[in-house]
């Protein structure tokens, strides 16, 4: 086995090099070495295949280019052109103009030779993009059409008109004619799109971003770009100005811009200077600047620097008017200003070309901008920190922004968004010292200004005014320039003021490359040191000239001019400080690099002295010469760039001195002896010349290769022979990348396109051919590798270098072929084949790499076996016997094509470089396929077939790139690079070609570790998710294959199919599984359903691997769903029979779906049986006599979920389940049908079940946008009704005031998912969406769950139709009626309903006998949904459920002969619905009646029997049992009465044990929802004790309850239970206690859910209660499993007990009496109600005043205060009072020594006690000595806890207290709280300090000493008292003794700092135990006297 497994991995490595030689050969010795080497091993390969699961075992692909070639019939043909066919331009190679900012590219001026570098670079910069675009398929848009709108309905019965009835009703004679007309009703005005309805799943971006992965935005770099218009001015105006801007970054300690220059000053001034500007140009007259920054920082200044023309004199004498001078007083010196306008004017003349230093300024940027949101002006020395006077004043009001600063400075000004424009003004303007002009001069001024607002250095400030418009640019302005003067686009239409772009200089690198041709140098002068210099020499002007020979006229105009003046000056001069022999110059000087540089191009730099004052013997001219300097240029043809500093020649310049360095000494006569004075700074900004050395050198190199030079060549300063030229490059090429980052990825474009010239093109150097193919590969793998591990480089979602995405995407194209000039052709063919005679080697360099180590390939892992050794020896022998034939093929240089040579270096590729290459194998892949669409895009204009556009050669290479990308290491991360690739692929090369690497990659991926692990499913799923998104996936697949044309498929084509239904036909069965067949002839769908499957029957954690493989499938569904290709009914037949297998996949994989609303699994709860029912649920609450409302929906629910354990969340369960809807909907009816009738009957259950399940998923569950408007409370209310799943759609009934949102559902307001018009991700609970937006949410949710619901009746319908001819005909047709009725259950539109009804009478129609038999639970189930529906708003509702409810009358009736079954039904259901519905509405239903009252009366077959007075009789009833909760209805926001009325009905229905516990079920929901858990939990108790009376009836079981009595100890209440008895009815009856819960599981389940309501409830005693009662049961029907969890539920309630203890909070009681002719029956009723634990009276005070203030009004209603007695008279009858009073739970002593615990204290209380102070004067209080206390006690006709929050009182007792009784009450209670304080086990300091601060403090008013004075200082007169003055001493006996106690307990208790506090607590107790001794020591002598006296006389 391992010779063959090897064999066959050096075959898949091996042969593509092997067939580099020779092709046929090698085929041919592939196969006879193939069957040699399998034949041996056949034997025991078994095995091993055995093990491999068959799902993973890829079948082998049709050849698929024959099919569509030749096996296609016309049929076929038509199918396959309605989508589209293949097209020719499916993937197009087309050239886009570049788009450019400018009006024309930026590029050398005509004339220049160019060299090839610069060549190159202008052709990069300015030829088309090249991109391969796909053609993608068009999706379906939004419609919407209006639905209609809704009337009110009426009300009463007999008096009523009803409702129009339906027609053909009872019209049911031709079943089949009524099958056909519900059918074409269905199909009616029905969507054709179902994703359309259906919002995607987050998981599905990578499919769109599988289309569309390579539409890139060409990387261009963002700025923060601000607009400076200008305008200064002065105190006085005497002479031009002119001034300088740019930007600093103080951070970097760097200058960020270049100079934006601007000319402000007056024509006047300007004509001072018109001798020196011969012309202006409009390029110079910008006064607005565009700045751009790249790295926003806090310390960004703009600086201006404010020059003016030179003149005579120091800068502050200069200086001194402007300082001196005011405007203000311009009349008093207009004399002086005149005269100094006529000296500057004389300046001017003379020394126009000259300027000098003399003010700035500088604003901070960034600050402006941060506090430019801010609503305020703003002054420069909080903001701008430019001067002390400075502001803002915005253009426009500015939005206000956070007060808070962000984290960082940086974050905040990244984002200015909410900058507006704003107005800079600047009053603080600096003079300019003249020895501190350096750029580090200024940096440290701004670094003094940043901390104190001004310089520590004094500096004198010069009067004027700066404003500087500042504004953010978004769009480029009408009339701009770019930094080369060009203009922009858009381009003025007039002469306008020109806006000039600043070139900036980033503070840091910027990672873009090169995309416009810039070739700028500027040059800095930095200082010139004169010191040593014995001449005059002081006002030192420099002139600055670009030559380009030494002739004076070959001075350049390449100098970029300044403002107002020409556009470009041959010559500049710098600024003149005056009298300063070693000057700093801040002058910088921007140039216009020629493109083709020379030797003779240098900087020429002339000194001159600049005389001030004009002297007689120098003439007219104001220049002194001083000396020369130069530099060239060129360094060995390289741009010199950096610092120098420069010697100064005073001889006249030599000859040929621009050949030569300064720094080289000609015999000329050299300024200080040679030394170097003058000191500049060179800077290039240039897409031409690269300073990376590296580059430089390679970019020399590769344009040597094309001629044209002469050797040796020089490079950087190293001369190179031809000889060495090819091992220079080769060096130069493995250098590339160590080359700087920025310098590298600036040059990226050329790089990359000379890398892939050399890997294309074999280079002939000195006659010799050099291919640096391998060695170009290599460079170019580590460079894409470098790219992607730098930090500082962006990369996309993918992980993908975005500038090689760019590249990859615009500018790659594949290189020009070479042109033909380097021999004949035979050194050509010898060349080539020497290129790739290395192929022996490399294949055995790949032999080798079998056997090495995956983590080191150095390191071999094992040695070769000798077979294997042999195995090798056979193959080079071969390869070196093809390769020595002379007839060989050989390929010629100038046609090998660069996708051939590139995936030829990919297969050689090794080591580092292979690393590299399939790491980011991406990059390779999209190189291939955009050169592949070349190459084909070429090909196509000859029309070459598909076939034959690829050799041999390259298929066998990409075939070996795929197997190598296979190995499970690789796989895993280039599983997705590999996917586009072969996507790609299927779009260029032949099909079946792709189909098989396709098989190779999956199998070979299967098989490259354990099977089952997830990861390789989750990367195949990935892999053919990709693939399975081709626009043509369809046709790829055969969709449209039919047994004629399609070979080797058994599957028939579904219009084929004919025979009989009767007959079982497997070919039917089989269309819907997973066949080999159909893997074959449906190649990805096959492989896609496959993974399916296998994911489905595995475990991956949180249910991913299931996900990624359902979103797959639902993605591709919903592409063929919204594909207008698609829209014929015949098509999408075809391609819903493409997924069949899908569907049995589905059914089979029921268990899995988890269809809850929540995603919750509930699998873990307990088992399937009644007493697992969640505590009172909407089950439960609906149940009624066996048969409860939701038993259907629930039971059929929960009994799938008790058959597995669900491994699917919920929204992943409800993406598979549209699936299997949509195939449903667009698959043949017949073929279902048959299917259908073919299905085993599990099978076909199943199908029911998933159904089933179908309904609960798309259920409607969005809430009413109309609801939305309502307050929050409602809105809060409404959510959890919806949550809870209670009555949803009647909640939005009531909410919307008989208007029900959902009658619009289903009118056909066909609203779809778009993105353009709806977010993605539909987020319900967003606050921010508009009601539009929610309107249409909820639309088109509406509309889901309308279409999802019909395609169920569809499916329903067409199993129901099959019936007949089926076997199993019961089971079906509950099943399927089940599934009618659990969607009854659920909301649903209008539309569904009509439809649902109309399925239901067909089938009461077809199968009545099996609806109405004794046993079966239908006819209950049926008539409580129709009967819910009789009670609908909705006109069409209501007359569609009372056809079907008469219709169902009439057939029991007439078929079924069990009328009274059925009354006895609805009648049950009604009680139930009016009981527990709190949204409904009596009228509805009254019309309801009124209109089946009609059908009775006018169905004249009936009228002749005794149907219609029974029909009547029975409605009647209906009717009295809504007029008794009519009154329920007013009572709604009362809970109190409401519950009143429901335990009063329910009483009424004392003799209907059905009915009674229905009711008590609707008070326990009632309860919970208002968290009244013991409450419900009693009305449970009361339902379990009615259920075992009528058990004890039926059943004598010692374990079973004896009736009621057994539930006395959980409440004496329960008693009133047992008056139902068997004499007043039998159980036996039909139909009595016949319910579920009349029997041993419902007594169980009803305690079950009170004892969890009772822990709820924190009653923790009462749950041990319940279990003594259930325990007996379980252990009876030795349900172990339950006992165990019923003890363990009994350990966690004791648990309970011991830790909260004390700590449960009871119920607080409340006396409310009602007093007031208004309050009806409850005038002069007292009430005791019981409020949750710690409710304060104002509580349940404000809310009854709120409650019936709204009833009678604020002005009727009057709360009384106190709780004194009522005296009607007293009271107004037009008013309603109401008085409340806190009370307690009353105990006599008797009592209290059973009641010990704090539960006993609060259970079962039937006595409570108020307390009402009083004076006999009659005020409330008063002094100690005369307050009296009144106490009532009131007692209740039930005990609390009862079924209802409030009870009457029936009896009321009063009794009063004297001042000492009451003295001794409050000294008993204190010495009571003291004690427990003192001898709790966890004592409490706090509490006990409290407490002794009341009981021993010093002042304590009415405190214990005041007590003992009051009672206790004197012995009463009256005997009477003595025993209370006794009585009181001994409680302060008590009380002392207490005090002490806890006074000692306390010293144990506080901490060392609580000393102090201590020791004045123990004096206080001292103070009070002396004072209280002598009161307490004096005795009542009359009460210690003996009782018989002894006679001591007789002694």
């Amino acid at each position: 086995m391992a010779i063959y497994l090897t064999f066959l991995h050096i075959f898949c490595l091996f042969f593509p090099t092997l067939n580099l030689i020779n092709r046929c050969i090698i085929l041919q010795f592939r196969f006879l070495t193939v069957i040699f080497v399998l034949t041996p091993a056949l034997h025991f390969l078994c095995p091993f295949w055995v093990k491999q699961p068959q799902t993973y075992e890829a079948v082998e692909p049709l050849d698929l280019e024959e099919i569509l070639m030749s096996q296609l019939t016309s049929e076929d043909l038509a199918l396959m052109h309605e989508l589209g066919d293949f097209p020719d331009d499916e993937l197009k190679v087309e050239q886009v103009e570049r788009e450019r900012r400018t009006i024309r590219h930026s590029v050398p001026e005509d004339g220049w030779e160019l060299d090839p570098h610069v060549r190159d670079c202008v052709k990069s910069y300015t030829q088309p993009w090249l991109i391969v675009s796909r053609r993608s398929p068009s999706l379906a848009g939004l419609t919407e059409d209006s639905g209609r709108t809704l009337t009110s309905c009426d009300f009463n019965l007999r008096s009523l008109a009803p409702d129009p009835r339906v027609k053909y009703a009872l019209a049911f004679s031709n079943q089949e004619e009524l099958d056909r007309l519900n059918q074409e009703a269905r199909q009616e005005n029905r969507p054709s799109e179902l994703f359309s309805l259906y919002p995607p799943p987050d998981e599905l971006c990578p499919i769109i971003t599988t289309i569309h992965r390579n539409r890139t935005k060409f990387c261009s770099w963002q700025w923060l770009n601000y607009r400076f218009p200008f305008s200064f001015r002065f105190e006085i105006d005497i002479e031009p100005i002119f001034a300088t801007l740019a930007l600093y970054d103080l951070k970097e300690k760097k200058k960020i811009s270049e100079n934006f220059y601007c000319d402000l000053n007056p024509e006047q001034f300007k004509n001072f200077l018109k001798n020196h500007t011969p012309n202006v140009d409009p390029s110079t007259l910008a006064r607005s600047g565009i700045f751009s920054v790249t790295y926003p920082s806090p310390d960004i200044y703009l600086v201006i620097k404010i020059e003016k023309v030179l003149q005579q004199g120091e800068i502050s004498d200069c200086a001194d008017p402007y300082i001196t001078m005011r405007e203000s007083d311009s009349a008093k010196n207009k004399d002086k200003l005149e005269k100094l306008r006529t000296q500057a004017e004389a300046f001017c003349q003379r020394l126009g070309r000259y300027r000098m230093p003399f003010a700035w300024a500088t604003v901070n940027v960034m600050e402006v901008i941060s506090t430019a949101t801010i609503d305020r002006d703003v002054t420069d020395s909080d903001s701008a920190r430019g001067g002390k006077s400075s502001s803002i004043d915005r253009k426009s009001q500015l939005p206000r922004r956070n007060s808070e600063r962000f984290s960082t400075m940086d974050d905040q000004f990244c984002n200015v968004s909410g900058f507006k424009p704003a107005t800079i003004t600047i009053t603080t303007i600096f003079k300019q010292e003249g020895d501190r002009l350096s750029d580090e001069d200024l940096l440290k001024f701004l670094a003094e200004i940043k901390k104190t607002s001004t310089p520590q250095r004094r500096i004198k400030t010069i009067p004027g005014c700066i404003k500087l418009d500042m504004s953010p640019v978004h769009d480029t302005p009408t009339g701009c320039l770019s930094t080369e003067l060009i203009p922009l686009i858009p381009v003025a239409e007039k002469n306008i003021r020109p806006v000039k772009e600043v070139l900036e200089f980033p503070s840091s690198e910027v990672y873009v490359p090169h995309n416009i041709y810039r070739n700028l140098l500027f040059i800095y002068p930095l200082k010139l040191n004169f010191v040593n210099r014995l001449t005059s020499a002081r006002n030192i002007a420099i002139k600055i000239q670009f030559m380009s020979g030494e002739d004076l006229s070959c001075a350049m105009p390449v100098i970029f001019g300044k403002s107002s003046g020409p556009e470009f000056l041959k010559e500049v001069y710098t600024a003149v400080t005056y009298h300063n022999k070693s000057p700093d110059f801040y002058e910088e000087v921007k140039v216009a690099l020629p493109a083709r540089l020379t030797d003779r191009h240098h900087l020429l730099f002339t000194f001159y002295h600049i005389s001030c004052q004009q002297k007689q013997n120098l003439g007219g001219s104001c220049e002194t010469l001083i000396g020369y300097s130069w530099l060239p240029i060129l360094n060995r043809d390289h741009l010199q760039t950096g610092q120098f500093c420069l010697p100064i020649i005073l001889d006249r310049l030599p000859f040929n001195y621009s050949l030569h360095a300064p720094e080289v000494a000609p015999p000329v006569k050299w300024m200080e002896s040679h030394k170097e004075l003058f000191n500049l700074e060179i800077q290039a900004v240039s897409s031409v010349h690269s300073e990376d050395n590296h580059l430089k050198r390679f970019f020399t190199l590769c344009h040597a290769l094309e001629g044209g030079v002469t050797f040796p060549l020089w490079v950087i300063g190293e001369k190179i022979p031809e000889n060495k030229l090819e091992h220079e490059l080769k060096l130069s090429i493995i250098a590339l990348s160590s080359s700087r980052l920025e310098p590298l990825v600036l040059f990226l474009h050329q790089v990359l396109d000379k890398l892939f010239t050399l890997i294309m093109q074999p280079i002939l150097i000195a006659t010799q051919t050099a291919n640096l193919s391998q060695i170009a590969f290599e460079s170019l793998a580590s460079i894409v590798n470098s790219l992607h591990n730098s930090q500082e480089l962006i990369k996309d979602h993918l992980g993908r270098n975005s500038l090689l995405v760019t590249y990859l995407y615009w500018v790659f194209r594949v290189p020009d072929p070479p042109q033909d000039t380097h021999g004949s052709g035979t050194g050509q063919s010898h060349s080539s084949t020497m290129g790739r005679a290395t192929a022996a080697s490399v294949g055995n360099m790949l032999l080798q790499s079998r056997f090495r180590s995956s983590s080191n390939p150095d390191i071999p892992s094992q040695q070769i076996s000798a077979e294997d050794a042999e195995v090798k020896n056979i193959l080079s022998a071969k390869v070196l016997m093809n390769f020595m034939k002379p007839h060989h093929r050989s390929y010629q240089l100038h046609v090998r094509d660069f996708h051939e040579e590139l995936a030829l270096q990919m297969v050689v590729s090794s080591n580092v470089c292979r690393e590299n290459t399939y790491k980011y194998s991406w990059f390779f892949f999209e190189l291939l396929v955009k050169s592949i669409a070349q190459h084909v895009s070429q090909l196509d204009k000859h029309g070459v077939p598909r076939r034959s556009c690829f050799s041999d050669r390259f298929k066998d290479d990409i075939t070996t790139i795929v197997s190598v990308v296979s190995e499970f290491e690789l796989a895993e991360k280039l599983n997705v690079s590999l996917a586009f690739f072969l996507y790609d692929l299927l779009s260029l090369m032949d099909r079946g070609f792709v189909f098989q690497l396709v098989k190779n990659y999956c199998s070979q991926v299967a098989r490259s570790s354990d099977p089952w692990k997830t990861a390789l499913i989750s990367m195949r799923l990935e892999f053919l998710r990709i693939l399975c998104s081709h626009e043509h996936y369809l046709n790829l697949n055969l969709y449209f294959s039919s047994p004629a044309s399609a070979p080797a498929s058994p599957c028939p084509s579904i219009s084929s199919q004919v025979g009989s239904l009767h007959s079982p036909d497997q070919n039917i069965l089989a269309l819907f599984e997973l066949t080999p067949e159909f893997k074959q002839q449906h190649y990805l769908t096959g492989l896609l359903l496959t993974e399916l499957s296998t994911a489905l029957d595995m475990e991956s954690e949180g249910g991913k691997v299931q996900r990624k493989a359902i979103n797959a499938i639902y993605s591709l569904l919903c592409s063929h769903d919204l594909d207008q290709r698609c829209d014929k009914p015949e098509v999408r037949a075809k391609v819903a029979a493409l997924y069949l297998p899908l569907v049995g996949t589905i059914v089979d994989s029921t268990n899995y779906l988890d269809f809850t609303v929540s995603g919750k699994n509930k699998a873990s709860e307990p088992e399937n049986d009644l007493e697992s029912v969640p505590p009172i649920n909407q089950s439960v609450a609906m149940a009624i006599a066996g048969n409860p409302f939701n038993t259907l929906g629930r039971n059929v629910l929960v009994s799938m979920q008790g058959k597995s354990v669900a491994t699917l969340a919920a929204d992943t369960s409800r993406h598979l389940l549209v699936c299997f809807l949509w195939v449903m909907k667009n698959a043949d009816r017949s073929l279902i049908q048959r299917w259908t009738v073919n299905m085993h009957p599990s099978h076909l259950n199943k199908l029911l079940e998933l159904l089933t399940i179908c309904v609960s998923c798309f259920e409607y569950r969005v809430m009413s946008t109309q609801a939305l408007q309502k307050s929050q409370q409602v809105k809060q209310q409404l959510e959890e009704a919806l949550l809870r799943g209670m009555g949803a759609r009647g909640e939005m009934m009531k909410r919307v005031g008989g208007r029900t949102f959902f009658s619009t559902l289903g009118q056909r307001e066909n609203l779809r998912w778009r993105k353009d018009r709806t977010q993605w991700r539909q987020t319900n609970d967003k606050q921010d969406k508009s009601k539009s937006e929610l309107d249409q949410e909820a639309l088109i949710s509406g509309n889901l769950a309308t279409e999802t619901n019909l395609i169920v009746l569809d499916l329903l319908e067409t199993i129901i139709q099959a019936v007949p001819l089926a076997d199993c005909k019961d089971s079906v047709v509950g099943a399927a009626l089940k599934v009618l009725l659990h969607s009854l259950t659920c909301n649903q539109s209008s539309t569904f309903l009509l439809h649902t009804f109309s399925t239901l009478r067909s089938l009461v129609i077809k199968f009545g006998d099996l609806l109405f038999e004794e046993e079966a639970e239908q006819c209950a189930d049926l008539c409580q949904k129709v009967l819910q529906y009789c009670s609908s708003p909705v006109d069409e509702n209501r007359s569609q459920a009372c056809a079907t409810l008469y219709l169902i009358m009439r057939y029991s009736y007439s078929n079924a002969n069990n009328f009274s079954r059925v009354k006895m039904q609805v009648t049950m259901s009604l009680a139930s619905l009016v009981g527990k519905s709190s949204d409904f509405q009596e009228e509805y239903l009254r019309r309801s009646l009124r209109t089946i009252l009609a059908y009775a009366e006018e169905d004249t077959e009936m009228q002749n029997t005794q149907m219609p007075s029974q029909v009547d009789e029975l409605l009647r009833n209906l009717n009295s049992i809504l007029s008794d909760t009519v009154k329920m209805r007013e009572f709604q926001e009362d809970p109190e009465m409401l519950m009143d009325l429901m335990y009063r009905i329910a009483k009424g229905y004392q003799t209907s044990p059905d009915l009674r516990l229905t009711w008590l079920q609707n008070m326990a929901e009632k309860h919970t929802n208002r968290k009244c858990y013991t409450e419900s939990a009693m009305c449970l108790v009361h339902a379990a004790a009615l259920v075992a009376e009528y058990l004890s009836m039926l059943e004598d079981h010692t374990y079973l309850p004896i009736g009621s009595v057994t539930f006395q100890n959980i409440s004496p209440n329960v008693l009133e239970e047992s008056a139902v008895s068997d004499d007043i009815l039998s159980p036996d009856e039909d139909g009595v206690c016949s319910g579920r819960y009349f029997t041993e599981s419902g007594l169980v389940g009803l305690l079950e859910q009170a004892a969890e309501l009772f822990n709820n409830g924190g009653l923790y005693e009462a749950v041990n209660e319940v279990y003594k009662i259930i325990i007996p049961i379980l252990e009876a029907r030795r349900d172990f499993r339950k006992l165990a969890s019923t003890h363990d539920k009994l350990h966690r309630a004791f648990e309970n007990i011991i830790q909260r203890g004390h700590k449960r909070m009871f119920g607080t009681y409340f006396r409310v009496g009602f007093y007031g002719a208004k309050f009806g029956d409850l005038d002069e009723r007292e009430f005791i109600y019981k409020e949750p634990g710690i409710t304060h009276l104002p509580e349940i005070s404000h809310r009854l005043e709120n409650f019936y203030s709204q009833c009678f009004g604020d002005d009727t209603l009057v709360m009384i205060k106190d709780s004194a007695p009522v005296n009607r008279n007293q009271l107004n009858p037009n008013k309603a009072y109401i008085q409340i009073t806190y009370v307690e739970p009353y105990f006599d002593d008797y009592e209290m020594k059973d009641r010990l615990t704090n539960f006993e204290k609060n259970f079962n209380l039937r006595c409570f006690m108020y307390t009402t102070p009083f004076t006999k004067s009659g005020r409330p209080r008063g002094e100690l000595n005369e307050q009296y206390k009144r106490k009532t006690i009131l007692t209740t006709m039930h005990a609390f806890p009862y079924v209802k929050t409030r009870i009457n009182v029936i009896q009321k007792e009063e009794f009063d207290l004297t001042p000492i009784e009451v003295a001794i009450e409050d000294m008993q209670k204190k010495t009571r709280e003291l004690a427990v304080a003192t001898h709790r086990e966890q004592p409490d300091a706090k509490m006990l300090q409290m407490l002794l601060q009341g009981s021993v403090g010093a002042t304590v008013n009415q405190g214990p000493l005041e007590v003992a004075q009051v009672f206790l200082n004197e012995i009463p007169a009256d005997p009477k008292l003595f025993r209370h003055h006794n009585k009181l001493r001994l409680c302060f006996k008590e009380f002392i003794m207490r005090c002490g106690e806890a006074v000692e307990k306390n010293k144990h208790l506080i901490a060392s700092d609580q000393k102090e506090y201590q020791h004045e607590l123990k004096k206080n107790y001292n103070r009070l135990r002396e004072s209280l001794r002598p009161m307490l020591e004096r005795k009542i002598p009359e009460l210690y006297k003996p009782i018989i006296r002894p006679r001591l006389e007789n002694r």
